[in-house]
């Protein structure tokens, strides 16, 4: 009777260990597939957007006339995406968010080995003494500067509010997210 008893308790401790086991490899198997499942969707997105975007280029829309908005900075409400120049690493992926209430959220992303996203919320508004779109930090009130290229391009402008100089100057640019031809998405 002793030696089936024991047979029994571990058949029983091997059937749980099993149990375990398969319940780990499917919680593995369902994180793991999260970030696939992720980039289907950015795939999906970019081609509403290509596509979008290639119906207003035919049907001549793609300018829109903003004549009829209250307040200049709502005329430039949008996302614009840009790989801006940086002097300790290859570059800075930035997307910059322009929402309708005048709020914005600017994310950074440094091209080194932590791929860490630096989020900053704000207001931003027009200076028509500039003629420049002017973010200011809900953090700690700094500011940042662009100026309005066209309806579809930002240039960052220095601290001060200058174009920047050299060689790397028309690398400032950020491009709205309909009329950009690649676009890195952040996903947030």
């Amino acid at each position: 009777m002793k030696v089936s008893a024991k047979k029994l308790d571990a058949k029983k401790q091997l059937e749980f260990e099993y149990g375990v086991v398969l319940i780990l490899f499917a919680i593995l198997f369902f994180f793991a597939s999260m970030p696939t499942m992720a980039a289907s969707d950015r795939e999906m997105q970019e081609s509403y957007l290509r596509s979008r975007a290639a119906t207003l280029m035919q049907e001549g829309s793609l300018n829109v006339d903003h004549s009829n908005h209250t307040s200049k900075s709502q005329e430039y409400r949008g996302v614009y995406y840009g790989f801006l120049p940086c002097e300790d690493c290859l570059g800075v992926k930035t997307t910059l968010s322009l929402k309708n209430n005048t709020n914005y959220l600017l994310v950074t992303q440094y091209t080194k080995e932590s791929a860490r996203e630096y989020f900053e919320k704000g207001k931003y508004n027009w200076d028509d003494d500039t003629k420049t779109l002017v973010l200011t930090s809900n953090k700690d009130g700094t500011q940042r500067k662009y100026s309005i290229k066209d309806d579809n391009t930002l240039v960052q402008l220095s601290s001060d509010g200058s174009p920047v100089k050299g060689a790397s100057a028309e690398k400032y640019t950020l491009l709205r997210s309909d009329v950009a031809k690649s676009r890195e998405v952040h996903i947030h």
